[in-house]
C-alpha cells in the first residue's frame, strides 16, 4: 500500500496536467474579437444595487444580448484619466452567467486575464450576468468607494461588456439603488427615480463610463453660474451636515473659477457640467476629469477650515480645465474603440502638464489661491526638478509611461527612478513657452491665446477632437511664429537641467531661505511632515520615518536609505523642530549632526556633516525686469 500511493498521486497528476493543458489550449485558441465601429443589436440593462454600506459591496446584475455561438465578455482595462492598465479586476467577484435560467459556463482568457469567454447556446437571445464590485474595505486594498455616509459609482468598475464593438456604439440602460434616503448627483440624465432606485435614461457605454455618480446622506448642491446657457453645479457630500455647507463667499470664489476658465477657453464643450465634491475622513481622496463633470475628494475640513485648506483648492480648477484640455481635446493616440486596448501616452504633457499650468493660474485668477501661493507651488516645482538626479537618464516625455510601468506604487527612490513628472514638470514647460510667446510678442499674446484657439474651436460640441505632436506646434506658430517644435522636443525629449527658463523670463529667480513661506509652511504642517529636501536630502513623517530621500543628497552619501526611522538627534529624542535646530547649529558649530536611527532590527548612528543650513525654496524678483508671472496670474477681465 505504502508503495502504490506514491504512483497513484503521480498518476492523478499527470491526468489533471493533461486535463489542464486541453483546457488551456482549447481556449488559448479561442480569438478575442478585435472592437469594430458597427451598430451593437440591442442595449445592455445593468442594474447596480450600492445599498449595502454596511460592508461595501456593490451587487451587479446584467442582461446582455447574444447570439449562439462564442461570445467574449470584456471588463475594462484602459480607463480613460486613468492612464494605464489600471481596471480594478481584483475587485470583481462572484460571477455567475446564465442562459434562460440554466447556468453557462464561462472561461478566462488565460492571455488577456480581462476577458471571459463564454459558449451560447442555439435557444438564447440573451446572457444574464451576476457579479459584484468589491469596494476596498483597508487602505492597502486601493481607495475607499463606499461608506457609511458616502458612495462613488466608477461604472468601468461595474461593467462587462461584449468584445467586437466600440463601446460608443454599445447602448446601456442602466439604474442604481441607493441606501434609503440618499441623495445623489452625477453628469447622468434621469428618467425616474422611484423610491431609492434611479432609472437613467439610455445611452452608450463610453458616455456612462465618462459619468460617474456620487451619493451621500448629507449633501448640498450649489449653482455656480445663476442664469448661464449651460448648468454648472457644485454637488457637495460630506461625513457631516456641517462639512457640507459652504459660505456664501467660498461659492463666490467657486463662480469666478467657471467665469476666468471661460474667458481663458471662449468656449464650453459640455451640456452642463457637474462637480462631484466628497469630503471625508473615510472616502478615498480622488480627481479624475470626466467631459461633463469631475471627481474631485479631499478632506472633511474643506469648507469648514477654509484658512487652512488653500493647498488643496487647486484640485477643481485642474479637473475643470480637462474638460477642454484632455477630454474635448484628446491625444490621437488616446483615440481607441474600447476599455481594452491600450492607450498611448507620450502626449501626456500636453493633457496633463497644459491642465497643471492652467490649474495654478485658473486657481490666481479666481481668487481659489492667492497669488503668492501659486508663485510657492512654482518656486516648489522649481527646487524639485532642479535638484531631481533623475533627469540626467531620463526624459520628461519618458515618465509618461510610468502609469503603465509603474501603476502609481510607491517608489524607493523617486528622485532617480522619476515618476509621473509630466504633470509638474510639464507645467514648467508651459510657464517657460507662454512667457516666451509674451517676449517674442511684446507682451501681446500670451498662452491664453493658444488656449482660446486650441480648446476654443467647435464651440458646443462636446464630441472629442484629437491631436499630434504637429498640432499643437501648428497651433502655437498660428499665435506666434517661432521654431516651436525644437522649443518642445528639447524640453520634452532631453535630459539635462530642469526648464527654468521660463522664470526668468517672468521676472523671477529660485532661491533658498531659512525659513518656508507661509504657504509652505502649511502644506508641510497639513501633510504632517517636515521638511529637509534641500538641506540633509530628505524629508520626515511625523513618526519620524524618513521619506523622499534625495538620490545623491547629503542623507544619501551618509548611507541612509528607506524604511529608515530617526530615534534621536545628538543625542535628543527626534522631533521635528530638535532636527530644524541641529541643522541650524551645524551651521556655525562645524560639527556634524549625530542621527540615532533604526531600520528593521538594526539601531546605528549616522554623521551628516552638512553645514548649510535649512534651506527652503521660493521666488524672488529679478530687478530691473517685467513682472510677466504677475501679469500671468491676474484675472481675465
Amino acid at each position: 500500500m505504502m508503495s502504490f500511493r506514491p504512483a497513484v498521486r503521480s498518476l492523478v497528476r499527470t491526468v489533471l496536467a493533461a486535463t489542464s493543458t486541453t483546457f488551456i489550449a482549447a481556449h488559448a485558441a479561442d480569438t478575442i474579437p478585435a472592437p469594430a465601429d458597427q451598430p451593437y443589436p440591442g442595449a445592455i440593462v445593468l442594474n447596480v444595487d450600492a445599498s449595502n454600506t454596511s460592508q461595501q459591496i456593490f451587487r451587479i446584475k446584467e442582461s446582455i444580448p447574444a447570439k449562439p455561438g462564442k461570445l467574449t465578455l470584456l471588463y475594462p482595462q484602459w480607463i480613460p484619466a486613468n492612464h494605464g492598465p489600471s481596471g480594478p479586476l481584483n475587485q470583481l467577484a462572484g460571477l455567475k452567467l446564465t442562459v434562460n435560467g440554466k447556468p453557462l459556463t464561462w472561461a478566462r482568457d488565460p492571455i488577456n486575464v480581462y476577458a471571459f469567454h463564454i459558449d451560447v447556446p442555439r435557444d438564447a437571445k440573451t446572457v444574464e450576468v451576476e457579479y459584484q464590485y468589491l469596494s476596498p474595505t483597508e487602505p492597502n486594498q486601493g481607495r475607499t468607494t463606499i461608506t457609511s455616509d458616502i458612495l462613488g459609482v466608477q461604472w468601468h468598475s461595474m461593467t462587462l461588456y461584449p468584445a467586437g464593438y466600440a463601446t460608443r456604439r454599445i447602448q446601456v440602460q442602466a439604474s442604481l439603488t441607493l441606501p434609503e434616503g440618499w441623495g445623489y448627483a452625477t453628469a447622468l440624465d434621469t428618467a425616474e427615480r422611484k423610491g431609492d432606485t434611479v432609472q437613467f435614461k439610455p445611452l452608450d457605454l463610453e458616455t456612462l463610463v465618462d459619468s460617474p455618480l456620487f451619493a451621500g446622506r448629507y449633501h448640498q448642491r450649489y449653482d455656480l453660474d445663476p442664469g448661464g446657457k449651460l448648468p454648472v453645479h457644485l454637488n457637495v457630500f460630506a461625513d457631516t451636515a456641517e462639512a457640507a455647507e459652504a459660505r456664501p463667499e467660498q461659492i463666490e470664489l467657486h463662480r469666478a473659477l467657471v467665469q476666468q476658465a471661460y474667458k481663458l477657453f471662449n468656449s464650453q464643450h459640455y451640456a452642463h457640467y457637474d462637480f462631484l465634491l466628497a469630503l471625508s475622513e473615510e472616502f478615498g481622496g480622488v480627481g479624475r476629469e470626466h467631459h461633463q463633470s469631475s471627481e474631485n475628494g479631499v478632506k472633511l475640513d474643506y469648507f469648514t477650515d477654509w484658512n487652512k485648506t488653500e493647498s488643496v483648492r487647486g484640485l477643481l480648477p485642474h479637473e475643470f480645465t480637462h474638460s477642454w484640455n484632455g477630454k474635448f481635446r484628446r491625444p490621437a493616440g488616446q483615440n481607441v474603440l474600447n476599455f481594452n486596448t491600450p492607450l498611448q501616452n507620450n502626449l501626456l504633457w500636453v493633457y496633463e502638464g497644459q491642465t497643471q499650468y492652467w490649474g495654478h493660474v485658473l486657481s490666481a485668477r479666481s481668487g481659489l489661491l492667492r497669488p503668492e501661493s501659486v508663485r510657492d507651488i512654482i518656486a516648489a516645482t522649481a527646487a524639485r526638478y532642479d535638484a531631481m538626479r533623475g533627469r540626467s537618464w531620463r526624459p520628461v516625455e519618458d515618465t509618461t509611461y510610468d502609469p503603465i510601468i509603474n501603476g502609481r506604487r510607491p517608489q524607493g527612490w523617486t528622485s532617480w527612478q522619476r515618476s509621473e513628472d509630466y504633470y509638474n514638470e510639464g507645467a514648467l514647460i508651459w510657464l517657460d513657452a507662454d512667457t516666451k510667446i509674451r517676449e517674442l510678442s511684446g507682451d501681446t499674446k500670451s498662452l491664453d491665446n493658444f488656449a482660446r484657439h486650441f480648446f476654443g474651436v467647435d464651440n458646443g460640441s462636446y464630441t472629442a477632437s484629437h491631436y499630434t505632436f504637429d498640432d499643437v506646434v501648428k497651433a502655437l506658430n498660428a499665435v506666434q511664429p517661432y521654431d516651436w517644435a525644437t522649443f518642445l522636443r528639447t524640453r520634452v525629449e532631453t535630459v539635462g537641467p530642469a526648464p527654468l527658463d521660463g522664470l526668468a523670463r517672468a521676472g523671477w529667480k529660485l532661491v533658498y531661505t531659512d525659513t518656508p513661506t507661509p504657504y509652505l509652511k502649511g502644506v508641510e504642517e497639513r501633510s504632517k511632515s517636515a521638511d529637509f529636501q534641500y538641506s540633509l536630502g530628505f524629508s520626515v513623517s511625523s513618526e519620524g520615518k524618513i521619506e523622499a530621500l534625495q538620490w545623491e543628497g547629503v542623507g544619501f552619501q551618509a548611507g541612509l536609505g528607506g524604511s529608515t526611522t530617526i530615534m534621536a538627534v545628538n543625542g535628543t529624542t527626534y522631533k521635528a523642530d530638535v532636527l530644524r535646530t541641529a541643522v541650524t547649529a551645524a551651521k556655525t558649530s562645524g560639527k556634524p549632526i549625530e542621527l540615532l536611527v533604526k531600520k528593521g532590527s538594526k539601531i546605528r548612528t549616522v554623521m551628516l556633516d552638512y553645514h548649510g543650513g535649512l534651506k527652503y525654496p521660493r521666488l524672488e524678483r529679478i530687478e530691473g525686469t517685467p513682472d510677466r508671472l504677475q501679469a500671468i496670474l491676474a484675472p481675465l477681465k
